[in-house]
């Protein structure tokens, strides 16, 4: 890898390198604005190999964003994308090329569009399916404004299936908004996508008699002259057929719909955008893409290149990770699995997460015990319940960053009923370079005050064995556990039976006699790991069930230590520092209380490494603090 970051900075780009804002393209001919593509390309992947971050989707989108910035004016015209794993091409060429080196990185630039990094990031996204619903928004204002602008929301076949982009477009074509959206139509958002849409969408592109006829012709005039003249009959030939298919599903939503085109082919997209730039009224233009375009491993398998990690742009052998340890979701995965063998009645849920969560393994294996929904937080959590009413145990696993879009459902439809779905909160805690959007440190505070809720934090693999095992038993209540992204602790958790524990309680880990650290989850061994230089002075506790809280221990530690620091990798407000606080609070605790974990901000993209050192919860920032207290002391 150190050659290839040596040959990146010698690398040079005969259009790239003169480009500083979109200005400097609108010039370009159409055989330039393709040789730009091409760069764009090679400086993704080079850029990439290095700074790793979503690589195939911002590939297969490259000519969309160059036809885009290419037509209109940002950032007067309002460009607007959804999720931001497509928005490279656009980072580039809004005068960060030189910061997109350190993409993702503590000193470079957010992985995602960012309001606060440049006038050209119309809206800052994250999470999907915002795009249309923000793109409205910003129309309408023009429109109250007295404003002369165009509003274009690029968005992913995926993301149309998250009810907030129908929600957006329902609005639109009521209201008659004047806004374009660009259905970026790859197939694919990190696994395969799924549903009703995208089967849809599929029947658009893959019409068997406009194919069959095409086939037919194309044999037939082999590559004459009057093949190529044909291809323009070609598209208003497809145009029919498509139109027969599509069953009007967005003319029913009061948009004018265009395409399918091709949208990896710049003259195409220029010319029908220059076009639609011309009408009003709500369009969609649905394009067809290649998610990976231009690199062959990429195309062979978006799945694995939609982020893949450190590589070679050359070669595209990806960097080899040997693990010594298992991470937290292979192990969700096999539990889940082997839970599911045992008991048919064993379901697990994702929403388009299967890979990420470690449901891989089921969906092969039992597949008739797999649900993957799309893109649909909400939906997944209520479709749980309804499972989960039916008699079903239901394991449903979201990112705790994305968990937070489906809170009314969990409110609603599980806690209210006291339905025992099991929400598995993948990627818990800081998160690293993702950065603010995707940080999954609200959960313990979100889902804290719903009455009846069990929120555990597992401190190792062989814990979250015993804490799937213990929720699947559990038939209470709606059942919340959360666990960080990466490595586990290396504890031996495949040959032990499953073991039930006992809700509610906390462990001992170590006595002391002047400060005591309570710690959530996995922060217990870092606490260990600090308590360990100053003896029998510090005592260590975990506390793996966030609610119910082990009063009892609590109580006990009140009256033992005059001195109480709590450790978590989540907020400060309302987690588990909350709960001890209130709780000592009506105790009258009259010694100290610290706490450590994240204050009132939201982290932006390091390494999680990095940002556990940050806000003091790596060993090496605990063991600071017990040093000062036991100071103070003395």
């Amino acid at each position: 890898m150190q050659d290839t970051e040596q040959d990146m900075q010698k690398m040079e780009y005969r259009l790239l390198d003169k480009i500083n804002s979109p200005a400097d393209i609108k010039g370009f001919s159409i055989a330039e604005l393709g040789e730009l593509c091409s760069e764009i390309r090679s400086y993704i992947l080079e850029c990439c190999s290095i700074s790793p971050g979503h690589l195939a989707s911002s590939l297969g989108a490259v000519e969309l964003i160059v036809g885009m910035h290419y037509v209109f004016d940002a950032p007067e015209d309002k460009l607007v994308f959804d999720v931001g794993h497509q928005a490279y091409a656009h980072k580039i060429l809004t005068g960060r090329r030189e910061l997109f080196r350190k993409i993702r990185m503590r000193e470079g630039i957010s992985g995602f569009p960012k309001m606060s990094e440049s006038e050209y990031d119309a809206f800052g996204v994250g999470h999907s399916s915002t795009a249309v619903s923000a793109a409205v928004g910003m129309a309408e204002a023009s429109r109250l404004l007295g404003l002369d602008n165009k509003v274009v929301a690029l968005v992913g076949d995926g993301a149309l299936s998250g009810g907030l982009a129908f929600e957006g477009l329902n609005n639109a074509g009521e209201s008659n908004t004047d806004i374009l959206v660009i259905l970026n139509d790859n197939n694919q958002s990190i696994d395969g996508n799924r549903g009703a849409l995208h089967n849809h969408l599929l029947k658009v592109t893959t019409s068997s008699s406009y194919n069959r006829m095409k086939a037919q012709v194309w044999d037939r005039l082999g590559e004459s002259r009057v093949r190529r003249a044909l291809q323009i009959w070609t598209r208003s030939l497809k145009s029919w057929f498509v139109k027969q298919s599509r069953g009007d599903i967005f003319e029913s939503l009061g948009f004018r719909y265009f395409g399918p085109i091709d949208g990896n082919d710049i003259s195409l997209v220029v010319d029908t955008l220059e076009k639609l730039k011309r009408l009003h009224g709500p369009r969609l233009l649905h394009c067809v893409t290649v998610k990976g375009r231009g690199f062959a491993p990429a195309e062979a398998d978006p799945v694995t290149w939609h982020a893949p990690g450190r590589f070679n742009p050359v070669t595209g052998e990806r960097e080899k990770h040997s693990y010594s340890r298992n991470r937290y979701q292979d192990v969700f995965g096999e539990v889940l699995l082997e839970l599911a063998r045992n008991d048919s009645k064993v379901v697990g849920v994702t929403p388009a997460m299967c890979t990420g969560c470690g449901m891989t393994a089921l969906s092969k294996e039992l597949p008739a015990q797999f649900f993957d929904v799309g893109i649909e937080e909400e939906h997944a959590v209520t479709f749980s319940a309804g499972m989960a009413a039916s008699g079903l145990k239901v394991f449903c696993n979201i990112y705790s960053t994305f968990s937070q879009r489906a809170y009314d459902q969990i409110i609603h439809d599980l806690a209210l009923q006291r339905l025992p779905v099991v929400l598995c909160f993948d990627r818990a805690g800081l998160v690293g370079e993702d950065g603010a959007t995707h940080q999954g440190l609200y959960d313990m505070a979100a889902y804290r005050s719903i009455p009846g809720m069990v929120i555990a934090v597992p401190r190792d693999e062989l814990q979250l064995k015993q804490m799937m095992y213990t929720a699947y038993r559990y038939a209470k209540s709606p059942f919340i556990i959360r666990y960080p992204r990466g490595m586990g602790e290396g504890t031996d958790w495949r040959d032990l039976p499953f073991s039930e524990l006992p809700v509610g309680k906390a462990d001992v880990m170590k006595k002391g006699r002047s400060v005591a650290v309570i710690a959530a989850g996995p922060l217990s061994y870092r606490a260990l790991e600090a308590a360990a230089e100053f003896g029998d002075e510090v005592g260590v506790y975990c506390f793996h069930f966030i609610k119910p809280l082990d009063e009892g221990l609590l109580a006990e530690i009140a009256t033992s230590y005059g001195t109480i620091l709590t450790v978590e990798d989540g907020c400060l407000k309302g987690g588990l520092y909350g709960a001890v606080a209130e709780y000592l609070a009506e105790i009258r605790f009259r010694g100290v209380l610290e706490g450590a974990g994240v204050p009132d901000e939201f982290p932006e993209q390091d390494s999680q490494t990095a940002q556990r050192a940050q806000y003091g919860i790596d060993a090496m920032g605990i063991r600071k603090r017990l040093k000062k207290f036991l100071e103070k002391k003395k």
